[in-house]
């Protein structure tokens, strides 16, 4: 055992059965078994992104990070998947310890979950929603701020949190703008019980992100929130082809998002109608044009373009506002030991202005 475990006790470490009370999130095509392995046998609580995953890909990854610790982890799951079921009949036999959700689940989802002893843990952008899933019966929360990558709000993470902790009674995992102990001490003194990073972990050696990829986040440091990815606020690396999806009109939307669907149909094997149902799913009451709904659809592909294919000239780049303060790739294991050490320094020192 190292210097830093068990150093900081919180209800998600309780409840996750972790030893830090760190999260990495459940990023598309980023999030698979090599980090998730990473952030487990560093002591945090990783998360497998099975949104970009077929079914039987998410049973291979969840049968390789097995095979690579014992250490509890996650699933992130679309509530509205076609296949939201199976995928969650999937977790409860092979014993997945947590749960997670990009999208509030249904009481029902969550009841199932819990009566086969998962870990529910849904994500929301705003107080009402982590009021809904507390008294559904959700574990845990986690709040993200505007500052988050990918679909994110605009509210900042320091007037969300508080509103979230005041309003629940069970623990709140906060994400957007973490990147360090100061931050995770912030967050604890907030009444949080840890934090979740994306863009952090996606910077990292263990991440399969390309470096050259990489090299782009570390130069870049520079975020934009656009609709034109899926028609949802989207807040990702600026850069050329985010510039010209912005000022793109709506043919040439359309044509792109053709272009990206047909490309996301030939690796998903999905058909146009099941990819049209699934953008659709994914609107959410919101007013999208066809080629919004196509994109939101077909998301994953420009995602991949970046992600997967070293290609980031070709897709989108989902980043958080805390990668212009970042400048370096750590492992997992310094990253989280160093988060941690940093943490309880402040957190020890901080004793020292109590005057009594």
């Amino acid at each position: 055992m190292t210097g830093t475990e068990q150093v900081l006790d919180t209800p998600l470490t309780r409840l996750a059965g972790v030893r830090h009370p760190v999260v990495q999130t459940g990023m598309g095509w980023v999030a698979g078994p090599r980090l998730v392995t990473a952030v487990a046998n560093a002591g945090g609580l990783g998360v497998l992104a099975s949104a970009t995953m077929t079914l039987d890909q998410l049973r291979t990854a969840i049968g390789e990070v097995k095979d690579r610790t014992d250490a509890p982890f996650g699933v992130n799951l679309r509530a509205d998947a076609g296949d939201a079921g199976d995928r969650i009949d999937l977790l409860i036999k092979e014993g997945v310890k947590v749960a997670s959700f990009a999208l509030a689940p249904k009481r029902e989802l969550i009841a199932k979950l819990k009566d086969a002893g998962l870990v529910v843990i849904p994500s929301v952008g705003a107080r009402r929603h982590a009021e809904k899933v507390a008294g559904w019966g959700a574990d845990a929360v986690l709040v993200q701020g505007g500052e988050g990558g990918g679909h994110t709000g605009a509210v900042a993470t320091t007037l969300l949190l508080p509103q979230v902790v005041d309003a629940v009674d069970i623990p709140v995992i906060a994400a957007g703008g973490f990147f360090d102990g100061r931050g995770l001490a912030a967050a604890l003194s907030y009444g949080a019980a840890g934090v979740a990073m994306g863009t952090r972990f996606l910077l990292t050696s263990d991440s399969s992100v390309p470096d050259a990829v990489k090299q782009v986040y570390l130069r870049t440091g520079e975020t934009v929130v656009t609709r034109q990815v899926d028609g949802m606020p989207h807040r990702v690396l600026r850069s050329d082809l985010v510039d010209g999806l912005e000022s793109s009109g709506r043919i040439g939307g359309l044509v792109r998002a053709l272009r990206n669907g047909a490309r996301f149909k030939k690796l998903s094997g999905m058909s146009w109608r099941e990819m049209i149902a699934d953008g659709k799913a994914m609107k959410h009451g919101k007013d999208l044009s066809w080629s919004q709904v196509l994109m939101a659809a077909n998301t994953p592909m420009l995602l991949k373009a970046a992600m997967v294919d070293g290609r980031p000239d070709l897709g989108v780049m989902a980043s958080g506002q805390v990668v212009g303060v970042i400048d370096d790739l750590p492992s997992c294991a310094e990253l989280i030991g160093r988060i941690v050490a940093q943490a309880a320094e402040r957190i020890a020192a901080q004793q020292g202005l109590l005057v009594r």
